[in-house]
């Protein structure tokens, strides 16, 4: 190796055929001095072939066969021939020479083949460098990860042992939502001990209600760390609980997510509260309307009685117009008309006296607020008149749809105009004047503006 790295440094014009020269010069010479030992010619030879096609390849392997051949028939035939090449050697020189183009192409291609599988090895060992590099990079990442997940588990279980004492609902659990620390206050609340929380799935042990899908409550927490919210948990017992809820999302050195603190608080006897305070605030609601509607019997009288008895003056007039010689049907059928009209008022008066009345939950919708003024002024536009009130609306066609209860509505409006006849006692008839309107708000927020405005003397300053 040493020699062939040797003839590698020498330039390839040089070497490759002053090698073959100097081989068959070392062989001749070799050779010459052996010939008093041996009638062997022609070994050396084959050896000087052999070590130029090695080292030179084709072109230096032929030149050493050239020379060899010449010098074997020079120097090497019997004695008073000089002639190169005689006919008397041919059949040796052939021989020699067939063979030794023979050994020298062997040569070739045996140095062509191990240095192609030379190359292939120096492939190979460098491809499977690089993929050991590679595996050895990725397991160091592995690992890498793997120690910190555990690192950013342990800071995590560390934090909630410093909360064990509190009685507060505290437990975390890692990227799959699998529970990985579980406090006192959190066995108290749910029943289930430590030791039979730890590697259990949070949502599928508590059967998790959640208030919006869990896919949007991840990406808030991915986005801004935290997410608050209230959820239904069941306990052990099969019992439901309503907690208010803080998550906190622990990020490792990388800032690669590893673990999820959650805090719970048993909110459930609040929330009975609260529905309970909802019901009476509905059925404090529909006494209101009841006790309103009371106070304006008279108006609703009025406002029943005075279609009811336009029906009833119709309807003698269309018995009359029936009863001549020669009935009238024009007039007759004019006055049932005037019957189906009064008729469907009275109904729908006694409609909306049963909507106010009756005690039904909230039902929001997309309502228009002029048409639900206007029915409201229709059924108080008796106890206006009653009270000598006059009134003026100035409703605007311009107004955008309210989401919200029409009872609801109708009941804020009623007590609004209810509130502005009584304040309007004191002072003479004359003067007593009720404006409504509606607006749209001028400061781009798409607001609505409802305005009952009385002309009384206001509230006593003192």
């Amino acid at each position: 190796m040493k020699l062939d790295s040797l003839v590698r440094r020498v330039p390839h014009a040089v070497w490759q055929y002053g090698f073959a020269v100097l081989s068959v010069a070392v062989a001749l010479g070799i050779t010459n001095s052996l010939e008093r030992y041996t009638t062997l010619r022609t070994p050396i030879f084959y050896i000087a072939i052999i070590i130029s096609a090695w080292f030179g390849g084709m072109g230096s392997g032929l030149l050493a066969v050239a020379l060899s051949t010449l010098a074997v028939d020079y120097y090497f035939a019997p004695r008073g021939q000089t002639s190169v090449l005689s006919i008397d050697n041919w059949p040796f020189i052939l021989l020699f020479s067939l063979s030794a183009l023979l050994a020298c192409w062997i040569t070739v291609q045996r140095r062509k083949a191990e240095e192609a599988l030379k190359q292939a090895r120096d492939e190979l060992e460098a491809r499977v460098e690089e993929r050991t590099s590679d595996l050895r990079r990725a397991t160091e990442g592995l690992q890498a990860e793997i120690v910190e997940r555990k690192r950013g588990e342990e800071a995590v279980r560390e934090r909630a042992n410093l909360l064990d004492l509190t009685h507060d609902t505290v437990f975390a659990r890692d990227i799959n939502d699998v529970i990985t620390f579980w406090n006192r206050g959190a066995e108290k609340l749910y029943g289930w001990t430590k030791d039979e929380a730890i590697g259990q799935v949070s949502h599928r042990l508590m059967q998790t209600i959640l208030p919006v899908p869990l896919e949007e409550i991840a990406a808030e927490l991915k986005s801004t760390g935290r997410w608050e919210g209230e959820l239904i948990h069941t306990r052990r017992d099969g019992t439901r609980v309503v907690v208010a809820s803080r998550w906190a999302l622990q990020l490792d050195e990388r800032g690669k997510p590893t673990a999820v603190l959650e805090t719970n608080n048993d909110i459930t006897e609040r929330k009975r509260a609260e529905e309970a305070l909802h019901k009476a605030q509905v059925e404090l609601a529909h006494v209101t309307r009841v006790a309103t509607l009371g106070e304006m019997t008279a108006s609703i009288s009025h406002e029943v009685n005075q279609p009811l008895a336009a029906v009833v003056t119709n309807a003698n007039a269309c018995l009359r117009w029936l009863a001549r010689q020669s009935p009238d049907l024009d007039e007759a059928r004019a006055a049932v008309e005037r019957i189906i009209r009064d008729g469907s008022r009275a109904s729908e008066v006694i409609g909306r006296i049963r909507a106010l009345v009756k005690k039904s939950p909230p039902q929001k919708d997309w309502l228009n607020i002029n048409d639900i003024i206007l029915e409201v002024i229709a059924l108080a536009r008796n106890e206006m008149h009653r009270n000598r009130v006059s009134l003026q609306t100035r409703l605007s066609d311009d107004v955008p749809l309210l989401h919200g209860d029409r009872i609801q509505l109708q009941q804020v409006i009623l007590n609004l105009i209810i509130n502005g006849i009584e304040a309007m006692n004191g002072i003479d008839e004359g003067r007593r004047e009720l404006i409504v309107s509606t607006e749209r708000e001028t400061n781009g927020s798409n607001g609505l503006l409802i305005a009952v405005r009385d002309s009384g003397v206001g509230l006593n300053s003192e």
